[in-house]
């Protein structure tokens, strides 16, 4: 007799029946999941996703993940009963609830009252981000479609080929020492979306530190459900770089490397895209982001420039740490008069256009105040690339993250680096192997990279 034990054997039977341990919230790799048959769980036979956002579900389905163990979150929306939502999904027995979207403080303290210990994630718009929170995860419902802009629709700040990119928002939150943030922007509408524009958006978020939300197009989603077979390459492409960062989750923890600072309250411009910190990012210049509330002669430490766009009153032990940067020869840039950094505000977290002409002047005065040997680290050929440079606590080791926002992949980039980096080793998706062509110049080393096709990082060790 064909029982329902048998068929869970047959479906099943790729992946092993062990309860396996719920990973910790800062280990979950997310994605909105738009079925709730059981048999779509064989898409993450190979995958890292291990967490579930789940809008529709059932006992067999929640059964099965748990099985895997998978962690499943049920999604709460604006506009539904929201307790009553929440207390339906874990007594199906979910791991724990999202509510994505903007609720009243009120209701946000009822559904964690109902969820009692079960872990409640908010994803909330950015100008209500709760900076420095306790929470393993916080996470956002906003956010660009990372990718090289159209310039004729977009206004970018700079000469520079401009990206649409989240890395600046993202670097700005995690400077105040948070959590895990989670980008959980979807797909935008009536949008072709190809295989390079998915990684793309893994890429953006995880060379920052986050992690984007895996959300799929309404069409892809379909052909996945069919297991057709050029859809299951763009899941298998996607998951490719999805691994790439998840097997390194080192980078996560090391200090941003550069020798400019911004000193920026992520509460104002900081929870923009295309702001300042983008529009740095756009020239690949290594950039450190100190908050003004964390403004000390240590923060300084190696900087040779200091961007000071906080228009906050600043402390006498901040005003001291100014001073003895210059005493030790740095440069202080200050806002320009009448220049104010603009931050999100309710649905509003991108910049207008007099926003973006103003960032553009304050632009140019940067430029002519950092000398190319003030950069630390420098990119060459490498227009529609991003880039992050970390550095390891002991200074030894330097990442050098590197993100093609194009259709197509660059070659022949070149990166020069202090000297003292003997080590070079390029790390990609598709592979890792030793630089062993290293030269020299006035400033210091450099390397040639044939090819990067989405990602790599550019490994530089003492």
């Amino acid at each position: 007799m064909w029982t329902r034990a048998a068929s869970w054997t047959v479906i099943l039977s790729w992946l092993p029946l062990l309860c396996a341990a719920v990973p910790q919230p800062s280990d979950w790799v997310p994605a909105r999941w738009p079925w709730s048959d059981a048999k779509s769980l064989e898409l993450l036979a190979d995958s890292p996703v291990n967490c579930l956002l789940l809008k529709s579900y059932n006992a067999d389905f929640v059964d099965a993940a748990a099985k895997l163990g998978l962690v499943t979150l049920v999604v709460v929306s604006p506009g539904e009963d929201a307790v009553a939502v929440a207390r339906k999904a874990l007594g199906a027995k979910v791991n724990g609830i999202v509510m994505d979207g903007d609720f009243s403080d009120a209701e946000t303290t009822a559904v964690k009252q109902a969820a009692g210990n079960s872990p409640v994630i908010e994803l909330r718009a950015r100008s209500r981000l709760q900076l420095g929170s306790q929470a393993p995860v916080i996470g956002t419902y906003q956010g660009v479609w990372p990718g090289v802009a159209l310039m004729q629709n977009i206004a970018g700040p700079t000469g520079s080929t401009w990206i649409q990119t989240n890395t600046g928002f993202i670097r700005a939150v995690r400077a105040w020492g948070a959590g895990m943030l989670w980008i959980a922007n979807e797909p935008p509408p009536r949008t072709v979306i190809t295989r390079r524009r998915y990684q793309q958006a893994v890429a953006d978020a995880a060379m920052s530190g986050a992690r984007w939300v895996v959300a799929f197009d309404s069409d892809l989603a379909a052909r996945l459900h069919g297991h057709v077979e050029q859809a299951m390459g763009d899941w298998n492409a996607i998951n490719e770089v999805l691994r790439y960062f998840e097997h390194h989750p080192e980078w996560r923890v090391m200090r941003e490397y550069g020798k400019l600072v911004l000193v920026q309250d992520p509460a104002g411009g900081g929870l923009v895209s295309g702001g300042i910190l983008d529009m740095i990012a756009v020239k690949r210049m290594p950039l450190r982001v100190v908050p003004r509330q964390f403004l000390t002669v240590e923060a300084l430490e190696g900087a040779s420039v200091v961007v000071n766009v906080d228009g906050g009153v600043l402390t006498a032990e901040q005003e001291r740490a100014l001073r003895e940067f210059t005493r030790s020869g740095g440069t202080i840039l200050n806002r320009p008069s009448g220049w104010r950094d603009e931050g999100a505000r309710s649905n509003s977290f991108t910049l207008d256009k007099p926003s973006l002409d103003r960032l553009n002047d304050l632009g140019d005065e940067v430029n002519s105040l950092i000398s190319p040997g003030s950069f630390g680290v420098r990119l060459f050929n490498a227009s529609s690339m991003l880039t992050n440079a970390l550095v390891s606590k002991d200074g030894k080791t330097i990442v050098v993250h590197l993100v093609n926002y194009s259709e197509y992949p660059v070659e022949n980039v070149t990166l020069m680096f202090p000297s003292d980096h003997k080590r070079v080793t390029l790390i990609a998706p598709e592979g890792s192997r030793p630089i062993l062509d290293v030269f020299q110049t006035p400033d210091g080393s450099g390397v040639g990279v044939e090819k990067v096709n989405v990602c790599a990082v550019i490994k530089l060790e003492q």
